[in-house]
C-alpha cells in the first residue's frame, strides 16, 4: 500500500523513507492526517477521502509529496483507472511516467532501503523500538542525507569545450608542424625566436588547460546539518571553529577595516560558544590593542544587534553604506528605532578609532605607555615579549541582552634579534599553537584583516562538507573564492580575478580540490598538523599487500607480517603519529583516546615535531578538539605565552611538515600543496550570498606591485625543494593537479617568451622582415583553425563558468601587462635571491581608500616595473607609424606583406590599452617621467630609423634623366 507525505523544503532535497506496515500506520498519530496513494489496487480499509494524487514537482508550488511505502509485488493487483476504455498511448508524453515512473521509483527505495539497513535503522521490514511513532521521524530521514552534492557541468555544455581542446590540441600539432617545416631564410633570426617562444606558449597552455578538464559545482544543505548536529532542547554538536585575522601595520591597514571585519566574526550565525576569534598584530602596535579594545566594547552592542533582525552582512561599515531598501523583508516594529540608534553608536565607535589613530600619528620619544604607567612592551617592533590578551569570552563578559559573547584574544608573538619569524607564515603558526592551547577547535577559518564575513552563514557552508559524515574525514579545507569591493564597473586591471576563482577552481574541484589562497578558507587542523589523510577501512582479518606497513593497524592484519612488502621505503617523518590518529577514529571519549596515545606515543618524537609543550603536544591527538576540564585559565595563558616565543620552532618540524610551510612568500600555494601530497582533498564552496569580501589595490602600481609578490613567490618555490616537478612523487597527488601545481610556479618564467614576442612586431615593422614566410593557402588554413580553436575555447569557457566576455578580456590583457612586467621582475628578484642572496622586502599593500568613489584608480605612483611595458606600447607604435608610412610609400603592392606585421602589433597595443589608460591617469595628461621616457625611447628609435632608412635602396639612389633641359 502507498502512502505520502508532503514536505515542505528545497526542490533539490532528496529524503529517506521507511517503510511501515498498514497495522503501524492505522497506529500512528499521523496516519489520521496523511493522505494515502493507491496504484493499481485499493484497499477497502482506506476511504475515499484519503486517496492522494501524485503531483507533479512543478505544480507543487514548493511543496512535495513524497512516498513512503510501496506494497507487495507479489499481490496481484486489480487496476482502477478512471477512464477504463481509454488506450494510455492516447495520453501522449508528459511528466507523468505511469508504470516507469512507479518501477522507477520502487528501485529507488529499495537502494534507500539498504542505507537504512546499513545505518542500523531498519531490520527486517521494521523499525527497531518505536521509532515509527516518533514525530520528529520526516526530520530524522532529512537529517540522515548527504549535507552537500556536487553538481556536474551539463554535458551540453562540457562535452563541446572538451571536444574543442583535443581539436585544439590537433591544430597546434599540425601548426607547428608547418611552422619548423618552413624556416623564413631572410630573417632567420626572428622565425627561430618565434618558434621557440610559440612552443614554450603551447606547453604553458596546456599546463593550464588540462587541469580544467573535470569541472563541477557543490550545493550544500544547511537544513540537514542542523537536522543533524542541532536538535531542539539539546546543545549544538556542532564543531568548534577557530577564527584568525592576521594584521602587520595600523597605518597602511586602517584599524577600521581590521574592526568591520573583527566584528563580522563576532556576529557570525553560529554558536557562541564554538567560535574563537584570535587577532594576530605581526607589528605589536598599541593602535592595533586600543582599538580592538574599542571594538569588543562595541561588540556588545552590533551583536545582538546583528542576531536579532538578521542582518547581512554583519560588518557595520558595509551594512550601513548599502544602497538598497533596508527594510526590505523586515517586519519587526522597533527595526527602524533600533536600526537608527545604532547607526549612531557606529559613528560614534568610528569617530573614537579615528581619534586614535590620530593620535597615534605622532609617537612619543619615550614610547607609548599604557594605562597604569607602564611602557607599552611593542615600542620596539622587532623585540618585544610575546602578548596575548583575552578581551572577550571570559566570564562575566557578555552582550546588552545578557547573552554570551565568543571569545576574542589579541596575539602578538615574540621577536627578539637573531630569529627569522618568518613573516605571516610564522605569525599564522603562532596562532595554531595559541588557539590549540587556549580553545583548541577541531577546524580554523583565516582571514585577511580587510577580508570580512559577507555571508553569516559561510562557517555552516564549509560544516556541510568537513562534517559529511561520508565524505568529510579525507577533506583537509574548504576554499571559498574572494570578491571585492570597491572596484569599478569595467575592472580596468582584473582585480576580481574572475576567470581564475570561476573557471579554474571549478576545474580543480573537480580533480583533488582546488589551491589555498591565502584567505578565505577554513582547514581541518589535523591536516595542517602535517598527518596523512585517513585510509579507507578494510573488512578485518584480510591481508593488505598494497599497502604500507604502518595502514595494518587500521586492516587488522598486522599479525601476518609475512605479508608485509620487503622493501618498504619510508613515506613520511610522521608516520608514528599517523598510526595513532588512523587507530583511534572509532574511539569514543576524548579522554580514554588522549591517554592511549600518550602512552604509545614517544614524547620525544613528539618533542621534536611540535616542539616542547606538552599540552599542545596532547592537543594534537585530540581530533575532535578540546581542551584539559581540570587547567586553570591562568595555566593555559602562560603556556601559551610559552609556545609564541621566537625560539620555540628551533629543531622543529614547524613550517617544514607542520603548519604554515616556509621558504616562499607565497606560503599558501605552498601549505596546500603539502596537504595534497599526504592525499588530502580539498572543496571549493560557492555559496549564493558570497561568503567573504575583501578590498583590492585597484591603483596600476599597487596592482603590479601585488602580481610582482605572488610571481616572486612562485619563483621561490620553484628554486625550492617543494617544487611541484619534483616533490610529492609516490604521495596522494593527482597527475592534473600536479600540472595545475606546476603552472602555478612555472608561469613567471613565460615573462622572458612573450617580452620577446611582444618586441618582434615593432622589429619586423621596421625592418620589413616578418616570422613566417609568404603564406600559402594550406597556411591561411592552419592560422584561421588555430585562432577560431582559441576563440571557441574561450567561449564555452565563460559559457559554462558564467563569466562575462568582458571578464575574460580584462585577464587577457592583464595577463600580458602582468607577464612583461612583474612576472619579469620576480623572474630576476627571484634568481638574485637564490643565487646571490639579495632579498627583497615588500611592502604591505594598502588597504584604505581615498574620500571620492574610485579616486584610488587614478592614482598614479612611478615604479620601474612600468619601463618594459611602457617601452613596448611605444616600440609598436612607432613600428605602426613606420610600417604605414612605408606601404604609403611604397605603392598598393607594399600593402599585402604589411597586413600581417600590423595584425601582430596591434594585437600587442590592444593587450596593452588599460596599462595606456593608467599612464595617462583621469585627466587624460601623461605625467613627466613617462614623457621623458617617451622621448628617449622615440630619440634612441629615430636614430635606428635612421640607421636602417628603408625608403632608399641598399644599391644607392636611382638617377633617372628627366628629360628636361635645365640650361
Amino acid at each position: 500500500m502507498l502512502s505520502s507525505r508532503i514536505n515542505t523544503g528545497r526542490a533539490s532535497h532528496s529524503n529517506t523513507y521507511g517503510i511501515p506496515t498498514q497495522g503501524e500506520l492505522d497506529s500512528s498519530p499521523l496516519s489520521s492526517k496523511i493522505p494515502l496513494l493507491t496504484y493499481g489496487e485499493e484497499d477497502a480499509e482506506i476511504s475515499s477521502d484519503r486517496h492522494a494524487l501524485i503531483v507533479p514537482p512543478h505544480m507543487s508550488h514548493g511543496n512535495r509529496v513524497h512516498p513512503t511505502s510501496f506494497s507487495d509485488p507479489s499481490i496481484p493487483s486489480q487496476p482502477r483507472p478512471m477512464v477504463p476504455k481509454k488506450d494510455i498511448a492516447v495520453y501522449g508524453y508528459g511528466s507523468v511516467a505511469w508504470k516507469d515512473r512507479m518501477e522507477d521509483w520502487k528501485k529507488r527505495q529499495n537502494d534507500k532501503l539498504q542505507v537504512v539497513k546499513h545505518e542500523g535503522g531498519y531490520d527486517g521490514g521494521n523499525f527497531e523500538g518505536d521509532e515509527l511513532d516518533d514525530p520528529d521521524l520526516p526530520m530524522m530521514d532529512e537529517g540522515r542525507q548527504p549535507l552537500s552534492r556536487k553538481l556536474p557541468i551539463p554535458s551540453s555544455k562540457i562535452n563541446p569545450y572538451r571536444m574543442i581542446i583535443i581539436l585544439r590540441l590537433v591544430i597546434l600539432g599540425i601548426f607547428f608542424h608547418y611552422r619548423i617545416l618552413h624556416p623564413v631564410n631572410d630573417a632567420y633570426g626572428l622565425w627561430l625566436t618565434s618558434v621557440i617562444c610559440e612552443i614554450w606558449f603551447g606547453v604553458s597552455w596546456i599546463l593550464d588547460q588540462f587541469p580544467k578538464w573535470y569541472p563541477i559545482e557543490r550545493e550544500t544543505y544547511l537544513d540537514r546539518l542542523s537536522l543533524r548536529y542541532e536538535k531542539e532542547g539539546k546543545p549544538s554538536e556542532l564543531a568548534s571553529v577557530d577564527i584568525f585575522v592576521s594584521t602587520v601595520d595600523p597605518m597602511k591597514e586602517p584599524p577600521l577595516i581590521t574592526a568591520n571585519t573583527v566584528l563580522s566574526i563576532l556576529a557570525v550565525d553560529y554558536p557562541v560558544d564554538k567560535v574563537a576569534c584570535y587577532v594576530s598584530d605581526d607589528g605589536a602596535a598599541m593602535l592595533t590593542f586600543e582599538a580592538l579594545s574599542e571594538t569588543s566594547e562595541f561588540a556588545r552592542k552590533w551583536v545582538p544587534f546583528c542576531k536579532k533582525f538578521n542582518i547581512e552582512p554583519r560588518a557595520p561599515e558595509w551594512y550601513f553604506s548599502q544602497k538598497i531598501d533596508y527594510l526590505k523583508n523586515k517586519v519587526h516594529p522597533a527595526f527602524v528605532r533600533e536600526r537608527r540608534a545604532m547607526k549612531r553608536e557606529y559613528e560614534e565607535f568610528k569617530v573614537r578609532i579615528n581619534g586614535l589613530v590620530s593620535t597615534a600619528q605622532k609617537v612619543p620619544e619615550d614610547g607609548w605607555t599604557m594605562q597604569d604607567g607602564t611602557p607599552w612592551p611593542g615600542n620596539n617592533v622587532r623585540d618585544h615579549p610575546g602578548m596575548i590578551q583575552v578581551f572577550l569570552g571570559q566570564s562575566g563578559v557578555r552582550d546588552v541582552e545578557g547573552c554570551e559573547l565568543p571569545r576574542l584574544v589579541y596575539v602578538s608573538r615574540e621577536k627578539r634579534p637573531g630569529f627569522e619569524h618568518h613573516k605571516k607564515a610564522g605569525a599564522m603558526n603562532a596562532l595554531v599553537r595559541v588557539s590549540a592551547v587556549l580553545s583548541n577547535a577541531p577546524y580554523l577559518l583565516n582571514v585577511d584583516c580587510d577580508h570580512y564575513i559577507n555571508n553569516s552563514r559561510a562557517l555552516r557552508e564549509a560544516m556541510c562538507f568537513m562534517m559529511d559524515p561520508t565524505s568529510g574525514k579525507k577533506v583537509c579545507y574548504v576554499q571559498f573564492p574572494q570578491r571585492f569591493d570597491g572596484i569599478d564597473r569595467h575592472d580596468r586591471y582584473s582585480n576580481r580575478n574572475v576567470v581564475f576563482f570561476d573557471i579554474n577552481m571549478k576545474g580543480l574541484d573537480g580533480l583533488q580540490g582546488p589551491i589555498y589562497v591565502g584567505t578565505g578558507c577554513v582547514f581541518r587542523k589535523q591536516a595542517l598538523y602535517g598527518y596523512d589523510a585517513p585510509v579507507k577501512k578494510k573488512p578485518p582479518g584480510k591481508t593488505c599487500n598494497c599497502l604500507p606497513k604502518w595502514c595494518y593497524l587500521w586492516c587488522g592484519s598486522r599479525k601476518n607480517k609475512k605479508s608485509k612488502p620487503k622493501k618498504e621505503k619510508k613515506k613520511s617523518k610522521n608516520r608514528e603519529a599517523s598510526k595513532q590518529i588512523h587507530a583511534l577514529e572509532n574511539i569514543e571519549g576524548t579522554e580514554e583516546s588522549t591517554s592511549e596515545k600518550s602512552s604509545e606515543t614517544s614524547q620525544m618524537k613528539l618533542e621534536k615535531k611540535f616542539g616542547q609543550s606538552p599540552v599542545f603536544a596532547v592537543s594534537t591527538l585530540l581530533e575532535n578538539g578540546g581542551v584539559p576540564r581540570d587547567a586553570s585559565p591562568a595555566s593555559l595563558l602562560r603556556e601559551a605565552i610559552q609556545v609564541i616565543s621566537c625560539g620555540y620552532e628551533d629543531k622543529t618540524e614547524w613550517g617544514k611538515e607542520v603548519g604554515w610551510i616556509y621558504g616562499s612568500v607565497t606560503e599558501d600555494i605552498l601549505t596546500g600543496f603539502k596537504m595534497h601530497c599526504h592525499g588530502w582533498r580539498s572543496v571549493y564552496c560557492i555559496p549564493k550570498r558570497p561568503a567573504f569580501k575583501g578590498s583590492a589595490p585597484i591603483n596600476l602600481s599597487d596592482r603590479l606591485h601585488q602580481v610582482l609578490r605572488w610571481a616572486l613567490g612562485s619563483v621561490e618555490i620553484f628554486f625550492s625543494r617543494h617544487c611541484p616537478i619534483w616533490y610529492g612523487y609516490g604521495g596522494g597527488l593527482k597527475w592534473l593537479e600536479r600540472f595545475s601545481y606546476i603552472n602555478s610556479v612555472v608561469y613567471p618564467w613565460t615573462s622572458i617568451p612573450l617580452l620577446v614576442y611582444c618586441t618582434l612586431p615593432a622589429i619586423c615593422l621596421l625592418t620589413g622582415k616578418f616570422i613566417v614566410p609568404e603564406i600559402s593557402n594550406y597556411a591561411s588554413i592552419v592560422f584561421i583553425a588555430l585562432f577560431i580553436s582559441i576563440a571557441a575555447t574561450g567561449i564555452l569557457e565563460m559559457q559554462w563558468g558564467g563569466v562575462g566576455i568582458d571578464d575574460w578580456w580584462r585577464n587577457e590583457q592583464f595577463w600580458v601587462i602582468g607577464g612583461v612586467s612583474s612576472h619579469l621582475f620576480a623572474l630576476f628578484q627571484g634568481l638574485l635571491k637564490v643565487l646571490a642572496g639579495v632579498s627583497t622586502n615588500f611592502t604591505v599593500t594598502s588597504k584604505g581608500a581615498d574620500d571620492g568613489e574610485f579616486s584610488e584608480l587614478y592614482i598614479f605612483k612611478w615604479t620601474s616595473l612600468l619601463i618594459p611595458p611602457t617601452t613596448l606600447l611605444i616600440m609598436n607604435i612607432v613600428g605602426v607609424v613606420v610600417g604605414v608610412s612605408d606601404a604609403i610609400n611604397n605603392g598598393y603592392d607594399s600593402w599585402g606583406p604589411l597586413f600581417g606585421r600590423l595584425f601582430f602589433a596591434l594585437w600587442v597595443i590592444l593587450h596593452l590599452y588599460p596599462f595606456l589608460k593608467g599612464l595617462l591617469g583621469k585627466q587624460d595628461r601623461m605625467p613627466t617621467i613617462i614623457l621623458v621616457w617617451s622621448i628617449l625611447l622615440a630619440s634612441i628609435l629615430t636614430l635606428l630609423w635612421v640607421r636602417v632608412n628603408p625608403f632608399v635602396s641598399r644599391d644607392g639612389p636611382v638617377l633617372e634623366l628627366c628629360g628636361l633641359n635645365c640650361d
